[in-house]
């Protein structure tokens, strides 16, 4: 049972991991060539979403102790889809700082919601084994979307892209809600 649990949480996160993988893959050509962004600000744009990752994170896992790693699990899908729904529309960069630190919370969401969540199903033994069929499945998005990206941007363009890495991951959220079982006793 440990182990149907463990692979339903992985399908119904794999397509998130697929689209950041297209999306990050571009995502510093897409800020210099089509928003014209100097590389130096290039750098502190990214530094924005670790900042506000590394700031949330303590908060964050308080509140999947509290209210549940599903429904942080799916929160933080659910942000992915509006991050890149929001890069498809964006035109100028100073608006990517929001979404970057949006986007950085929404990374260690899904990181510790979804380690907890293994942590809770998986019997201490098989703890490592899951956490690296975990990470093989992020693992694994991020050799699939960084290999499709170049010609879906060069193909459909970036803010395409964009819109069909959102409606993917936002349509992910549905096999998570009916599929992903979690016992409440947090």
């Amino acid at each position: 049972m440990e182990r149907k649990r463990l692979y339903i949480l992985c399908a119904c996160i794999f397509p998130l991991m697929v689209c950041s993988g297209v999306i990050y893959s571009m995502f510093s050509l897409y800020l210099f060539k089509i928003l014209e962004v100097r590389e130096s600000q290039i750098g502190l744009i990214y530094m924005c979403g670790s900042l506000a990752g590394f700031s949330f994170v303590p908060l964050i896992g308080n509140l999947a102790d509290r209210r549940g790693r599903k429904v942080v699990i799916i929160a933080s899908i659910a942000s992915f889809a509006l991050i890149f729904l929001l890069y498809s529309f964006v035109r100028n960069y100073k608006f990517v700082y929001g979404i970057q630190a949006l986007e950085g919370a929404s990374w260690v969401a899904i990181g510790a919601a979804a380690n907890a969540y293994i942590a809770d199903i998986v019997s201490p033994e098989k703890r490592g084994w899951a956490m690296g069929i975990y990470q093989r499945t992020m693992s694994l998005g991020w050799i699939i979307g960084p290999a499709v990206a170049g010609f879906l941007f060069e193909i459909l363009g970036f803010q395409t892209t964009f819109l069909i890495g959102a409606i993917v991951t936002c349509l992910s959220i549905i096999p998570t809600l009916i599929l992903v079982k979690e016992r409440r006793s947090h």
